[in-house]
């Protein structure tokens, strides 16, 4: 008997175990196939019958639309609980940052433009917010003040950030009203974001811990442009590889293989493909990006791309397409990476 559902995680991770532990196999009709397949049905109606019927149909007619549900491993298990948890403290984080620079930028906006991108992440600047409020309190304490606070709190010199903050401050001469109110809130809401911050590096503590009992992990980690993080996203999304019958599959499954898209003789070419798994994309995407800065043969065939014509994005998504081929064989024959041959010694082999 194999059992469908449209939810392995959360409400649906008891019937999986159930199912498993009386020995029926278990598959996964991801949630967007599910609506496409259900306009295939007469009726507009949503009930708990009709859905039911249309994923057991779906199952029967179309079995290519199903997915694995992951194996039996508690390493897994457990992978895909901390990366659910640290995706909501990312979301969190993310908000309260957000949040932060809205604050800052209705009081002084020259404040909020030092702090832009990474630099708001920084553990020396959410102190600096948490210990003096904001920009009228920074003021009146005074550059040498605030200066020789941040050096006994910084590992590097913090000379330029505070000569950056105070040049900001003096662009700006009257005070907008509800500062006051404002630097009430700003100090709560980085105290709030370097508490999620830190949250986020003990979960990616636990991560590290667990991968270093899963075999595969090493595999993965041994190939260039790939850490530990990218490596858990890979495991969660494809496990050992098992389920796809070829690189082109993982490579489809991914969403980092063409699309063509073809009308008679007139009209044809390749697109980016806009489907697929956003979390694995997103890894072999970072990963190939990440190589392409570090590594010798993902550089030049990055740079061949380039010369061809391909804008940075569409480069590196080539070179993630090519680097899935060798994650397959990778995670299939269980090896860890071997740099390819230098074309000289293909020549001299030949």
């Amino acid at each position: 008997m194999l059992m469908i559902v449209d939810q392995p995680n959360t409400i649906g991770a008891l019937p999986i175990a159930v199912a498993r532990d009386c020995g029926c196999e278990v598959a996964y009709l991801p949630g967007l196939a599910m609506r496409k397949a259900a306009d295939l049905y007469p009726g507009r109606s949503k009930t708990d019958a009709r859905d039911a019927f249309i994923i057991a149909d779906t199952a029967r007619t179309m079995p290519h639309t199903l997915r694995a549900v992951d194996r039996d491993s508690e390493v897994l298990s457990a992978l895909k609980m901390l990366a659910g948890f640290d995706d909501d403290i990312a979301r969190d984080c993310t908000r309260a940052k957000n949040r932060l620079r809205s604050v800052l930028t209705q009081i002084h906006p020259a404040f909020e433009r030092v702090l832009v991108g990474e630099i708001l992440a920084r553990a020396i600047v959410l102190d600096l917010l948490i210990h003096y409020g904001g920009p009228t309190k920074l003021a009146a304490a005074g550059r040498g003040r605030v200066l020789k606070w941040a050096r006994n709190r910084s590992r590097k010199d913090p000379v330029e950030l505070i000569d950056r903050i105070f040049a900001a401050l003096a662009e700006q001469t009257v005070t907008v009203p509800g500062t006051d109110a404002a630097e009430l809130v700003i100090p709560q809401l980085a105290a709030n974001i370097k508490a999620l911050q830190q949250q986020r590096e003990t979960i990616a503590g636990q991560v590290e811990g667990m991968l270093d009992e899963f075999p595969l992990a090493e595999v993965l980690i041994s190939m260039p442009g790939i850490g530990i993080k990218t490596a858990s996203n890979i495991l969660l999304a494809v496990g050992d590889c098992s389920d796809f019958a070829s690189a082109s599959h993982l490579a489809a499954y991914a969403g980092i293989a063409p699309v063509t898209r073809r009308s008679g003789t007139s009209i044809k070419g390749e697109f980016p493909a806009r489907s697929g798994n956003k979390r694995l994309k997103n890894a072999m995407f970072r990963s190939a990006w990440i190589a392409s800065n570090c590594h010798g043969p993902s550089q030049a065939y990055y740079q061949r791309k380039r010369a061809e014509g391909k804008k940075h994005n569409a480069a590196v998504m080539c070179l993630a397409r090519r680097r899935s081929n060798v994650i397959y064989a990778m995670l299939t024959n269980r090896e860890f990476y071997r740099e390819p041959p230098a074309p000289n010694d293909v020549a001299a082999a030949a």
